[in-house]
Protein backbone atom coordinates (compact mmCIF):
# COMPACT_ATOMS: atom_id res chain seq x y z
CA UNK A 1 0.00 0.00 0.00
CA UNK A 2 2.83 2.43 0.75
CA UNK A 3 4.36 1.86 -2.70
CA UNK A 4 1.05 2.55 -4.43
CA UNK A 5 0.66 5.90 -2.60
CA UNK A 6 4.13 7.14 -3.52
CA UNK A 7 3.66 6.88 -7.29
CA UNK A 8 0.79 9.44 -7.62
CA UNK A 9 2.61 11.85 -5.30
CA UNK A 10 5.80 11.78 -7.37
CA UNK A 11 3.84 12.35 -10.57
CA UNK A 12 1.88 15.24 -9.09
CA UNK A 13 4.92 17.46 -8.41
CA UNK A 14 5.94 18.19 -12.02
CA UNK A 15 2.28 18.63 -12.97
CA UNK A 16 1.84 21.38 -10.39
CA UNK A 17 5.14 23.11 -11.48
CA UNK A 18 4.13 23.07 -15.16
CA UNK A 19 0.74 24.60 -14.45
CA UNK A 20 2.31 27.48 -12.46
CA UNK A 21 4.77 28.37 -15.28
CA UNK A 22 2.02 28.81 -17.85
CA UNK A 23 0.10 31.37 -15.82
CA UNK A 24 1.02 35.08 -16.01
CA UNK A 25 -0.59 38.54 -16.21
CA UNK A 26 -1.96 39.34 -19.69
CA UNK A 27 0.02 41.92 -21.72
CA UNK A 28 -1.96 45.07 -22.63
CA UNK A 29 -2.40 45.68 -26.36
CA UNK A 30 -0.02 48.24 -27.93
CA UNK A 31 -1.51 51.66 -28.64
CA UNK A 32 0.84 51.85 -31.65
CA UNK A 33 1.56 55.55 -31.07
CA UNK A 34 4.80 56.78 -32.70
CA UNK A 35 7.32 58.10 -30.21
CA UNK A 36 7.57 61.91 -30.66
CA UNK A 37 10.79 63.09 -32.35
CA UNK A 38 13.30 64.79 -30.07
CA UNK A 39 15.66 66.22 -32.69
CA UNK A 40 13.51 68.70 -34.63
CA UNK A 41 15.65 71.40 -36.26
CA UNK A 42 14.76 74.37 -38.39
CA UNK A 43 16.42 77.02 -40.50
CA UNK A 44 14.88 80.10 -42.02
CA UNK A 45 15.60 81.17 -45.61
CA UNK A 46 13.78 84.35 -46.58
CA UNK A 47 10.08 83.80 -45.88
CA UNK A 48 10.47 80.01 -45.70
CA UNK A 49 11.33 77.77 -42.75
CA UNK A 50 12.86 74.36 -43.52
CA UNK A 51 12.12 71.79 -40.78
CA UNK A 52 14.03 68.51 -40.43
CA UNK A 53 13.47 65.65 -37.98
CA UNK A 54 14.14 61.92 -37.63
CA UNK A 55 11.23 59.62 -38.40
CA UNK A 56 10.45 57.46 -35.34
CA UNK A 57 10.79 53.70 -35.71
CA UNK A 58 9.42 52.81 -32.26
CA UNK A 59 6.14 53.36 -30.47
CA UNK A 60 5.77 54.90 -27.03
CA UNK A 61 5.67 51.34 -25.58
CA UNK A 62 8.91 50.41 -27.40
CA UNK A 63 7.32 48.36 -30.11
CA UNK A 64 8.25 48.50 -33.77
CA UNK A 65 5.98 50.84 -35.72
CA UNK A 66 3.99 49.10 -38.44
CA UNK A 67 1.36 51.69 -39.36
CA UNK A 68 3.10 55.06 -39.62
CA UNK A 69 0.83 57.88 -40.74
CA UNK A 70 1.36 61.54 -41.68
CA UNK A 71 3.19 64.17 -39.61
CA UNK A 72 1.40 67.35 -38.58
CA UNK A 73 3.33 70.61 -38.73
CA UNK A 74 2.51 72.82 -35.76
CA UNK A 75 3.21 76.55 -35.51
CA UNK A 76 2.34 79.32 -33.05
CA UNK A 77 3.41 82.72 -31.77
CA UNK A 78 3.52 81.58 -28.15
CA UNK A 79 6.94 80.75 -26.70
CA UNK A 80 5.72 77.19 -26.03
CA UNK A 81 3.02 75.11 -27.72
CA UNK A 82 0.84 73.02 -25.41
CA UNK A 83 -0.84 71.25 -28.32
CA UNK A 84 -0.74 71.31 -32.09
CA UNK A 85 -4.17 72.83 -32.58
CA UNK A 86 -4.84 73.38 -36.27
CA UNK A 87 -1.72 72.23 -38.15
CA UNK A 88 -0.28 74.54 -40.78
CA UNK A 89 0.65 71.57 -42.94
CA UNK A 90 1.15 67.83 -43.13
CA UNK A 91 4.06 65.73 -44.28
CA UNK A 92 2.97 62.58 -46.11
CA UNK A 93 3.65 59.17 -44.55
CA UNK A 94 7.10 57.77 -45.26
CA UNK A 95 7.75 54.11 -45.93
CA UNK A 96 10.53 53.08 -43.56
CA UNK A 97 12.76 50.33 -44.86
CA UNK A 98 13.56 47.55 -42.40
CA UNK A 99 17.14 48.23 -41.27
CA UNK A 100 19.76 45.59 -42.00
CA UNK A 101 20.97 43.72 -38.94
CA UNK A 102 24.43 45.18 -39.49
CA UNK A 103 23.01 48.71 -39.60
CA UNK A 104 20.29 48.59 -37.01
CA UNK A 105 20.86 52.22 -35.94
CA UNK A 106 20.22 53.66 -39.39
CA UNK A 107 17.97 56.72 -39.23
CA UNK A 108 15.68 58.26 -41.83
CA UNK A 109 15.03 62.00 -41.89
CA UNK A 110 11.95 63.86 -43.02
CA UNK A 111 11.65 67.52 -43.96
CA UNK A 112 8.95 70.09 -44.55
CA UNK A 113 9.12 73.68 -45.84
CA UNK A 114 6.68 76.17 -44.33
CA UNK A 115 6.03 79.67 -45.67
CA UNK A 116 5.73 82.41 -43.05
CA UNK A 117 2.69 84.69 -43.30
CA UNK A 118 3.79 88.19 -44.33
CA UNK A 119 1.93 89.77 -41.40
CA UNK A 120 4.07 88.06 -38.73
CA UNK A 121 7.42 89.23 -40.14
CA UNK A 122 8.62 92.60 -38.87
CA UNK A 123 11.35 94.76 -37.33
CA UNK A 124 11.35 93.44 -33.74
CA UNK A 125 14.68 91.64 -33.16
CA UNK A 126 13.38 89.48 -30.29
CA UNK A 127 10.20 88.29 -32.04
CA UNK A 128 10.08 84.56 -32.75
CA UNK A 129 7.65 81.89 -33.92
CA UNK A 130 7.52 78.38 -32.42
CA UNK A 131 7.45 75.10 -34.35
CA UNK A 132 6.83 71.50 -33.38
CA UNK A 133 5.73 68.36 -35.20
CA UNK A 134 3.49 65.47 -34.21
CA UNK A 135 3.89 62.10 -35.92
CA UNK A 136 0.62 60.17 -36.27
CA UNK A 137 -0.26 56.57 -36.96
CA UNK A 138 -2.65 55.50 -39.71
CA UNK A 139 -5.60 56.14 -37.41
CA UNK A 140 -4.41 59.78 -37.11
CA UNK A 141 -3.48 59.34 -33.48
CA UNK A 142 -0.26 60.66 -31.99
CA UNK A 143 1.58 60.75 -28.68
CA UNK A 144 2.15 64.52 -28.60
CA UNK A 145 4.53 67.15 -29.87
CA UNK A 146 8.20 66.80 -30.62
CA UNK A 147 10.78 69.10 -29.10
CA UNK A 148 10.01 72.70 -30.03
CA UNK A 149 12.18 75.28 -31.77
CA UNK A 150 11.95 79.05 -32.15
CA UNK A 151 12.62 80.84 -35.42
CA UNK A 152 13.33 84.62 -35.66
CA UNK A 153 10.69 86.78 -37.31
CA UNK A 154 12.98 89.68 -38.25
CA UNK A 155 12.60 90.85 -41.84
CA UNK A 156 15.08 89.94 -44.58
CA UNK A 157 16.06 92.04 -47.59
CA UNK A 158 15.23 91.00 -51.16
CA UNK A 159 17.94 89.07 -53.02
CA UNK A 160 20.50 91.05 -55.05
CA UNK A 161 19.37 92.17 -58.48
CA UNK A 162 21.31 92.08 -61.76
CA UNK A 163 23.82 89.67 -60.24
CA UNK A 164 26.67 89.23 -62.75
CA UNK A 165 30.11 87.59 -62.87
CA UNK A 166 33.05 88.47 -65.12
CA UNK A 167 36.40 86.70 -65.38
CA UNK A 168 39.39 89.05 -65.16
CA UNK A 169 43.12 88.66 -64.61
CA UNK A 170 42.52 89.29 -60.89
CA UNK A 171 39.82 86.61 -60.57
CA UNK A 172 36.04 86.62 -60.93
CA UNK A 173 34.53 90.06 -60.41
CA UNK A 174 30.93 89.96 -59.12
CA UNK A 175 28.57 92.92 -59.48
CA UNK A 176 25.01 93.47 -58.34
CA UNK A 177 22.53 96.12 -57.26
CA UNK A 178 20.70 96.07 -53.96
CA UNK A 179 18.40 97.91 -51.61
CA UNK A 180 19.47 100.43 -48.98
CA UNK A 181 19.64 99.10 -45.42
CA UNK A 182 16.71 100.03 -43.15
CA UNK A 183 17.53 101.52 -39.76
CA UNK A 184 16.58 98.96 -37.09
CA UNK A 185 18.21 99.09 -33.61
CA UNK A 186 20.46 96.06 -32.90
CA UNK A 187 20.07 94.84 -36.50
CA UNK A 188 22.38 95.22 -39.49
CA UNK A 189 22.48 93.70 -42.95
CA UNK A 190 25.07 92.27 -45.34
CA UNK A 191 25.20 90.71 -48.79
CA UNK A 192 26.86 87.29 -48.90
CA UNK A 193 28.29 85.72 -52.06
CA UNK A 194 28.64 81.95 -52.57
CA UNK A 195 30.72 79.92 -55.02
CA UNK A 196 30.35 76.28 -56.06
CA UNK A 197 32.42 74.22 -58.48
CA UNK A 198 30.36 72.62 -61.21
CA UNK A 199 31.14 69.08 -59.99
CA UNK A 200 30.42 69.81 -56.31
CA UNK A 201 27.20 70.19 -54.32
CA UNK A 202 28.55 72.15 -51.37
CA UNK A 203 28.89 75.90 -51.85
CA UNK A 204 31.43 77.99 -49.99
CA UNK A 205 31.24 81.61 -48.87
CA UNK A 206 33.31 83.98 -51.01
CA UNK A 207 32.75 87.04 -48.83
CA UNK A 208 30.34 89.49 -47.19
CA UNK A 209 29.71 93.16 -47.95
CA UNK A 210 27.82 95.37 -45.47
CA UNK A 211 24.61 96.86 -46.82
CA UNK A 212 24.72 100.64 -46.64
CA UNK A 213 23.14 103.54 -48.45
CA UNK A 214 24.73 102.70 -51.82
CA UNK A 215 22.93 100.55 -54.38
CA UNK A 216 25.81 99.11 -56.45
CA UNK A 217 28.19 96.48 -55.08
CA UNK A 218 31.36 94.77 -56.32
CA UNK A 219 33.29 91.81 -54.89
CA UNK A 220 36.32 90.07 -56.46
CA UNK A 221 36.90 86.34 -55.94
CA UNK A 222 40.66 85.87 -56.33
CA UNK A 223 40.75 82.34 -54.83
CA UNK A 224 39.65 80.52 -57.96
CA UNK A 225 41.40 77.78 -59.91
CA UNK A 226 41.86 78.55 -63.58
CA UNK A 227 40.21 76.38 -66.22
CA UNK A 228 37.32 75.44 -63.88
CA UNK A 229 33.58 76.10 -64.19
CA UNK A 230 31.99 77.89 -61.24
CA UNK A 231 28.46 78.81 -60.20
CA UNK A 232 27.89 81.97 -58.15
CA UNK A 233 24.87 83.31 -56.27
CA UNK A 234 24.22 85.74 -53.42
CA UNK A 235 21.70 86.54 -50.73
CA UNK A 236 21.10 89.17 -48.05
CA UNK A 237 21.90 88.32 -44.42
CA UNK A 238 20.03 89.88 -41.49
CA UNK A 239 22.21 89.98 -38.37
CA UNK A 240 20.65 90.42 -34.93
CA UNK A 241 23.12 91.62 -32.28
CA UNK A 242 21.17 92.01 -29.02
CA UNK A 243 23.14 92.75 -25.83
CA UNK A 244 24.23 89.68 -23.82
CA UNK A 245 22.85 87.30 -26.44
CA UNK A 246 24.54 85.24 -29.16
CA UNK A 247 24.51 86.82 -32.60
CA UNK A 248 21.71 85.52 -34.83
CA UNK A 249 21.94 85.44 -38.63
CA UNK A 250 18.92 84.98 -40.89
CA UNK A 251 19.46 84.35 -44.59
CA UNK A 252 17.29 85.88 -47.27
CA UNK A 253 16.28 84.32 -50.57
CA UNK A 254 18.98 83.51 -53.13
CA UNK A 255 19.66 85.47 -56.29
CA UNK A 256 19.63 83.60 -59.63
CA UNK A 257 22.84 81.64 -60.22
CA UNK A 258 25.42 82.70 -62.79
CA UNK A 259 27.92 80.29 -64.36
CA UNK A 260 31.41 81.23 -65.54
CA UNK A 261 34.36 79.39 -67.07
CA UNK A 262 37.56 80.67 -65.48
CA UNK A 263 39.59 80.59 -68.68
CA UNK A 264 43.02 82.11 -68.15
CA UNK A 265 43.71 84.18 -71.24
CA UNK A 266 45.42 86.90 -69.23
CA UNK A 267 49.18 87.41 -69.58
CA UNK A 268 51.46 88.26 -66.64
CA UNK A 269 52.53 91.78 -65.86
CA UNK A 270 55.06 93.42 -68.16
CA UNK A 271 58.59 93.23 -66.67
CA UNK A 272 60.09 96.55 -65.56
CA UNK A 273 63.45 98.11 -64.69
CA UNK A 274 65.46 96.30 -67.37
CA UNK A 275 69.19 97.13 -67.36
CA UNK A 276 71.98 96.02 -69.73
CA UNK A 277 75.65 96.08 -68.58
CA UNK A 278 78.71 95.28 -70.78
CA UNK A 279 81.72 93.37 -69.43
CA UNK A 280 84.74 92.70 -71.61
CA UNK A 281 88.28 93.71 -70.64
CA UNK A 282 90.42 90.67 -69.78
CA UNK A 283 87.73 88.12 -70.62
CA UNK A 284 85.33 87.03 -73.29
CA UNK A 285 82.91 89.94 -73.70
CA UNK A 286 79.26 89.60 -72.67
CA UNK A 287 76.27 91.75 -71.74
CA UNK A 288 74.42 91.01 -68.50
CA UNK A 289 70.69 91.77 -68.29
CA UNK A 290 68.78 92.18 -65.04
CA UNK A 291 65.20 93.31 -64.31
CA UNK A 292 62.65 93.44 -61.52
CA UNK A 293 61.07 90.01 -60.83
CA UNK A 294 57.48 89.45 -61.91
CA UNK A 295 55.22 88.64 -58.93
CA UNK A 296 52.39 86.82 -60.75
CA UNK A 297 51.56 83.56 -58.97
CA UNK A 298 51.38 81.56 -62.21
CA UNK A 299 54.61 82.89 -63.71
CA UNK A 300 56.54 80.25 -65.70
CA UNK A 301 59.51 82.34 -66.87
CA UNK A 302 60.73 85.03 -69.23
CA UNK A 303 61.64 85.50 -72.88
CA UNK A 304 64.57 87.73 -73.90
CA UNK A 305 64.50 89.68 -77.16
CA UNK A 306 67.42 91.45 -78.88
CA UNK A 307 67.95 93.64 -81.92
CA UNK A 308 70.63 95.78 -83.47
CA UNK A 309 70.18 99.13 -85.10
CA UNK A 310 67.62 99.15 -87.93
CA UNK A 311 66.72 95.49 -87.22
CA UNK A 312 63.68 93.84 -85.63
CA UNK A 313 63.65 92.08 -82.26
CA UNK A 314 64.44 88.36 -82.22
CA UNK A 315 64.00 85.99 -79.26
CA UNK A 316 67.44 84.75 -78.21
CA UNK A 317 66.64 82.26 -75.42
CA UNK A 318 65.93 78.63 -76.41
CA UNK A 319 64.01 77.89 -73.18
CA UNK A 320 62.15 80.08 -70.72
CA UNK A 321 64.48 82.00 -68.43
CA UNK A 322 63.54 81.12 -64.86
CA UNK A 323 65.31 83.98 -63.05
CA UNK A 324 65.10 87.75 -63.76
CA UNK A 325 68.57 87.84 -65.32
CA UNK A 326 70.28 86.75 -68.52
CA UNK A 327 73.83 86.77 -69.95
CA UNK A 328 74.25 87.37 -73.69
CA UNK A 329 77.69 86.17 -74.88
CA UNK A 330 76.86 86.15 -78.57
CA UNK A 331 77.95 89.72 -79.23
CA UNK A 332 80.45 91.44 -81.53
CA UNK A 333 82.58 94.53 -81.12
CA UNK A 334 81.42 97.74 -82.72
CA UNK A 335 77.69 97.04 -82.32
CA UNK A 336 75.00 98.51 -80.11
CA UNK A 337 72.49 95.95 -78.84
CA UNK A 338 68.92 96.68 -77.77
CA UNK A 339 67.09 94.34 -75.38
CA UNK A 340 63.54 93.77 -74.18
CA UNK A 341 62.00 91.00 -72.02
CA UNK A 342 58.51 89.53 -71.59
CA UNK A 343 56.88 87.34 -68.92
CA UNK A 344 55.12 84.03 -69.66
CA UNK A 345 52.66 82.17 -67.40
CA UNK A 346 52.09 78.43 -67.01
CA UNK A 347 49.40 78.43 -69.70
CA UNK A 348 51.64 80.09 -72.26
CA UNK A 349 50.15 83.58 -72.04
CA UNK A 350 52.92 86.08 -72.81
CA UNK A 351 53.00 89.67 -71.68
CA UNK A 352 53.94 92.61 -73.84
CA UNK A 353 57.66 93.34 -74.02
CA UNK A 354 59.30 95.63 -71.54
CA UNK A 355 60.84 98.98 -72.34
CA UNK A 356 64.14 98.71 -74.20
CA UNK A 357 67.55 98.85 -72.64
CA UNK A 358 70.67 99.19 -74.82
CA UNK A 359 74.41 98.68 -74.43
CA UNK A 360 77.34 99.37 -76.79
CA UNK A 361 80.14 96.86 -77.37
CA UNK A 362 83.39 98.79 -78.04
Amino acid sequence: MRFALRVPLALAVPLVFTACASIGPPMPPSLDLPKPPSDLQGVRKGDQVILIWTIPTRTTDRQTINNLGPTEICRGLLSELTECGTPVGRAAPVQIATPHKNNAKQKTSESYTDTLPAQVVGDVPSATITYGVEVLNRENRGAGLSNQIRVPLIRTLPPPENFKAQVTSQGVVLNWSGASAPSIPQVHFAYRVYRRKQDQQQAMVVGDLPVGSETNYTLTDSEIEWEKIYEYYADAITIIAEPNKPEVKVEGADSPQVKVFADDVFPPSVPIALQAVFSGPGQKPFIDLIWAPDTDADLAGYNVYRRTERRSFVKINAELVKMPSYRDSNIEAGHTYFYSVSAVDVRGNESARSEESSEEVP
